[in-house]
């Protein structure tokens, strides 16, 4: 490698969600600097696989009664047969 063109590469410490700590090694920040990540995979359903829906408000049944008249309209006077 080329002295002088590569970013520092040291220790810092991860903080997860929970508290947990771990060390690595990156070119962010300076040696012993702590990162507090806010979303981490102990915590985020990308990883976990717990997903919840929220509906503040009623704001999908606000949609949908909005919009109801917008839906496929089934005629029943039409028949398969001529």
């Amino acid at each position: 490698m080329k002295n002088g063109i590569h970013p520092d590469y040291h220790e810092i410490t991860y903080v997860m969600t929970d508290g947990s700590e771990f060390k690595t090694r990156s070119t962010w920040g300076k040696a012993g600097d702590k990162m507090n990540l806010e979303i981490d995979p102990k915590s985020h359903p990308a990883w976990t696989g717990v997903h919840r829906m929220v509906d503040t408000g009623g704001q999908v049944s606000k949609f949908n009664s909005k919009f109801a008249a917008f839906g496929l309209k089934t005629d029943t006077s039409v028949s398969g047969n001529k």
